[in-house]
Parts: structure tokens; C-alpha cells; sequence
């Protein structure tokens, strides 16, 4: 089943005196299940890395019907950091620590992942 399917449906048959009947439309309307279950793992594990060194988060859903829409921030701001299930940071920083949530959403609602945890050392 698909979004696309949402509609009027009705049905006909031939009846034993050879003649057509038609049912009664009902309306179908499908809705995509929201996103659930998500969960956050860093490279390196733990969510500790050093000074200048590479990080990247992963954001995964458990379900949801999509197209999925990814959105990642830092400490519970509204910046957008990145827009796919994978945030890479090339260099991290020391104002790179904190506490980092993804956001995931099927244009019907939208579900936050709880925090990671980031340390720089």
C-alpha cells in the first residue's frame, strides 16, 4: 500500500439475473507510519575524539514510512548542522562538544532521537 493509493473505491459484480450491481464508494485515505525507534552511534564509539581528529554520528530508524527527512543539531538549537542520516565532522573542534540530536520526519510528523553525548579531548 502506498500514499498514492488514497481515493473513492467501489466495487461491481454480475448478479445471477444478468445484471451489473454497484456497491457503495468508500473512501480510503493512507497514511504514512511515523518515524520511531531512532537511535545514534559515533565513530570513534563512545563519542569520544581528540582534538583535530574525525567524527561521524549515524542516525537510525527503527520505522517509518518515507521519504525520511534528516536533520541534526548540537545542544538544542535550531542551527541545522547537516541533512542526512550521517553527520561527518572533518576536524572537530572544542566547541564541537556537547550533546548532538537527530531529527527525523516523513512530511506528516517528526520524531527526535535522544542525545549523544560528545567530548572533545
Amino acid at each position: 500500500l502506498q500514499l498514492h493509493h488514497s481515493g473513492n473505491y467501489s466495487c461491481r459484480g454480475w448478479m445471477k439475473d444478468r445484471a451489473w450491481e454497484v456497491s457503495t464508494l468508500v473512501t480510503v485515505t493512507v497514511h504514512g507510519v511515523p518515524p520511531s525507534g531512532m537511535s545514534l552511534s559515533a565513530q570513534p564509539p563512545g563519542g569520544q575524539v581528540a582534538l583535530g581528529e574525525r567524527l561521524v554520528l549515524s542516525c537510525t530508524v527503527a520505522t517509518g514510512t518515507g521519504p525520511l527527512y534528516f536533520s541534526w543539531h548540537q545542544d538544542g538549537s535550531g542551527a541545522l548542522l547537516g541533512t542526512s542520516p550521517c553527520l561527518e565532522l572533518r576536524q572537530v573542534e572544542d566547541n564541537d562538544s556537547g550533546q548532538y540530536q537527530c531529527r527525523v520526519g516523513n512530511g506528516d510528523c517528526v520524531a527526535e532521537s535522544d542525545p549523544l553525548n560528545v567530548t572533545v579531548l
